[in-house]
């Protein structure tokens, strides 16, 4: 059974799941890692949210603030053993209704063109690509998403 955990950036267990997203960036960004990586600090993050299996971190994510209606989702990652089970989804869904609950009117996100899965999570959950946004605008390799939320 998946435990859901409402959290912030100094959880431990955060930490440790963001720096396997940052090896795994680092090789599948290329060249461009240094660029995507000034934008994923994990400080001063108010939201995250982890998945446990039994005791095990196997999965998180987080939003941050984007501006007074949008949350942005950020740092979203699963160990590659838990992937294909539903568990991200899980994660993204808790996220939506943390800022639904904070009145937030939508989500947006950027991800890589390389991140074929993750491109795939995002349109089974509903998200709309959108024109890239703010320090992504110009890259070639971001692809942006969005999604009201109810």
């Amino acid at each position: 059974m998946i435990r859901l955990l409402r959290t912030d950036s100094t959880n431990n267990d955060f930490i440790s799941l963001v720096k396997k997203l940052d090896l795994f960036l680092a090789e599948s960004d290329g060249q461009e890692h240094s660029f995507y990586s000034q934008f994923n600090s994990i400080k001063q993050i108010k939201h995250v949210v982890i998945a446990y299996k039994t005791k095990q971190a196997i999965s998180c994510g987080a939003i941050k603030e984007y501006d007074s209606k949008t949350m942005e989702i950020k740092r979203m990652y699963t160990e590659p053993e838990s992937r294909g089970n539903g568990t991200a989804a899980l994660v993204l869904r808790e996220l939506e209704h943390w800022a639904t609950e904070m009145k937030f009117e939508k989500c947006i996100l950027e991800t890589g063109t390389r991140q074929t899965a993750a491109i795939r999570l995002y349109h089974k959950c509903a998200y709309q690509i959108i024109p890239n946004y703010g320090q992504y605008a110009n890259m070639e390799n971001s692809v942006c998403f969005m999604k009201r939320l109810k």
